[in-house]
């Protein structure tokens, strides 16, 4: 089955294949204290992921072989972090094949402030992405540190993508917990804010709080399409098409082979696809 829209969509969680994971991964290592996490795993949460994508050869270009992924999988446009020759090299050669967002630590305050500032004018990043429970010192979804960063946003009119739910990382849970997003939807009415990593196991809320708040959305990134949350499902083929949006996990721990493969059989409705996996990300980065 070929998707409506192939060679249209935006992938709003994508990478290039690593040389390193060890390195990539050692925010993550060096907070966590079990013993598999620290010394055993090279992907924090291989223990979730089935075929991770495996790390590339110093000697292969990287950017490359995500390029090629993208083609053989209909996918045009990719978001990717800033930082990393591999990103600076993608952003600088291949500006129409990905998209520009950074990622920031509330706890470096109004250095992480200018930070989005200096990006916004060098690179146009479309979006801010953070990982509460992977900050360290950890930092709630609705801590007064995460506030400035949300102030930014509204200011430049970029949305910001927050990890929610259970983190797959073995680190606690509670800076996530989906309640929490409630208080930062009535402080920032202008805020446009974008979950990522599945809200699991608050789906059912999340879907309140997205019936509730006009500018919350939810991005499927690190998901296999057979295990995206039925509440999801439901709420897309319902009152909810303008409000999920496509996210892979390219190379992290999915291919875009078994992404696409998989998605035919999650039972969007027809009507749904397109919003799902192109118009609602071109909307909500501003690429329209």
């Amino acid at each position: 089955m070929t998707l409506p829209g192939h060679d249209r969509i935006i992938d709003t969680m994508i990478g290039f294949p690593m040389h390193d994971k060890h390195e990539a991964y050692g925010f993550i290592q060096r907070q966590a204290k079990d013993a598999q996490t620290k010394h055993e795993f090279s992907f924090p949460v291989e223990y979730m992921f089935k075929d991770v994508p495996d790390e590339a050869p110093e000697t292969v270009d990287s950017v490359a072989l995500t390029i090629a992924a993208m083609d053989a999988n209909g996918v045009a446009r990719g978001m990717i972090g800033v930082g990393g020759d591999d990103s600076l090299r993608a952003l600088r050669d291949c500006p129409d094949r990905f998209i520009a967002s950074l990622d920031v630590d509330p706890n470096q305050g109004m250095e992480a402030v200018r930070a989005i500032g200096r990006a916004h004018e060098e690179f146009g990043i479309r979006a801010v992405t953070m990982f509460p429970a992977g900050c360290m010192p950890q930092v709630p979804i609705n801590d007064k540190k995460m506030y400035p960063i949300y102030a930014k946003c509204c200011e430049l009119g970029i949305p910001v993508f927050v990890c929610a739910g259970v983190p797959g990382p073995r680190l606690p849970m509670a800076p996530q917990r989906v309640e929490l997003i409630d208080e930062v939807m009535f402080d920032f009415p202008e805020l446009v804010l974008v979950t990522r990593h599945g809200c699991e196991p608050w789906t059912a809320l999340m879907v309140k709080l997205m019936v509730k708040w006009p500018n919350l959305y939810y991005s499927t990134s690190a998901f296999a399409p057979k295990y995206y949350p039925r509440d999801i499902v439901d709420y897309a083929n319902t009152r909810g098409a303008d409000k999920i949006i496509y996210a892979g996990y390219f190379p992290m721990g999915l291919t875009l082979e078994r992404i696409m493969s998989e998605l035919p059989g999650v039972g969007f409705k027809d009507s749904v696809l397109p919003k799902f996996l192109y118009e609602n990300a071109e909307r909500v980065l501003g690429l329209t």
